[in-house]
């Protein structure tokens, strides 16, 4: 890693979890997305056993930004060292930041994971007090994760649709690509607006007809789109409250006979707010009916 640090931070959190647990969320780079609020989509570019690149995207404030991240895991330390570098960049050029996470055993039922964080690149700088307040974040979130970890069954919830299509696929991408055409297509979408900071990432905010009739509710999602591969992947980053979090892909696979369509679904259920929305004797089960 680079010694030409600009800003670093370290910081630790007490988790009543396993360190193997603790270890295995962090270790899981594809449940980011499910598991922290800002990551919209991790997708793994390269994997030996040890070495794996993902590339990595997060959103805040309405802005999606593009990581590619080079990680180095080591389950018996329990620990995973990291580079990220500019999403943007066609090649490797220098590590924009660097890292480490670390998870130490205190006892059986108890683990303290530790953040490790510097910033190499004065353009990569964070605002005065966003690093520290962004790893105390991070921490936090795997905290509360991780002392979920014997319910987390209970809570997640996968699951896919399949339909096909007597069409050109290119039609049918089409379709499912231009949200902002939704609210003249679907009967249940009063209006629909889209912002593009660049081709491929889009933030796409619907207005849909709700229950009670009359209601709107009204939802905002960062959509990654991969015309090539067929694929459209989004995540909500406004839910329900029942739901902590909601990611998903729509995928294409074409055929002689036509494409079949696939939607798959990952959600996290919002354990504290079942007893509120579905009645106090209601539990995560009925939240996944």
């Amino acid at each position: 890693m680079s010694s030409q640090t600009v800003r670093s931070t370290r910081h630790t959190v007490s988790v009543a979890a396993p360190a193997s647990v603790v270890y295995g969320m962090l270790a899981d780079a594809s449940r980011r997305p499910v598991f922290l609020p800002s990551c919209v989509h991790v997708e793994r570019m390269e994997f030996d056993g040890a070495v794996e690149r993902p590339w990595v995207w997060d959103a805040a404030d309405d802005r999606v930004r593009s990581t590619r991240v080079r990680r180095v895991l080591q389950p018996h330390t329990r620990s995973i060292d990291f580079e990220e570098f500019a999403g943007d960049e066609t090649s490797w050029p220098g590590a924009v930041a660097a890292g480490t996470w670390s998870v130490e055993s205190e006892g059986d039922k108890r683990s303290s994971p530790t953040l490790r964080y510097e910033e190499l690149s004065p353009s990569r700088t964070a605002a005065p007090g966003a690093l520290e307040a962004d790893a105390r974040l991070r921490l936090e979130r795997i905290r509360q994760m991780a002392e979920q970890w014997d319910r987390l069954d209970e809570l997640l919830l996968s699951f896919e649709d399949s339909t096909r299509v007597d069409g050109p696929p290119e039609l049918v991408y089409d379709f499912l690509h231009r949200v902002e055409d939704r609210a003249d297509l679907l009967p249940r979408v009063d209006s629909a607006q889209v912002t593009e900071e660049r081709p491929g990432v889009r933030i796409a905010a619907l207005d849909t007809c709700a229950t009670p009739p009359g209601l709107t509710a009204t939802g905002k999602a960062v959509r990654l789109c991969f015309p090539a591969a067929g694929r459209i992947v989004h995540k909500e980053t406004v839910t329900p409250d029942l739901i902590a979090a909601h990611t998903g892909e729509w995928s294409l696979v074409p055929d002689e006979s036509g494409p079949a369509v696939i939607s798959a679904h990952h959600v996290l259920i919002r354990q504290e707010a079942v007893g509120e929305v579905l009645g106090e004797q209601a539990c995560p089960a009925d939240a996944r009916l």
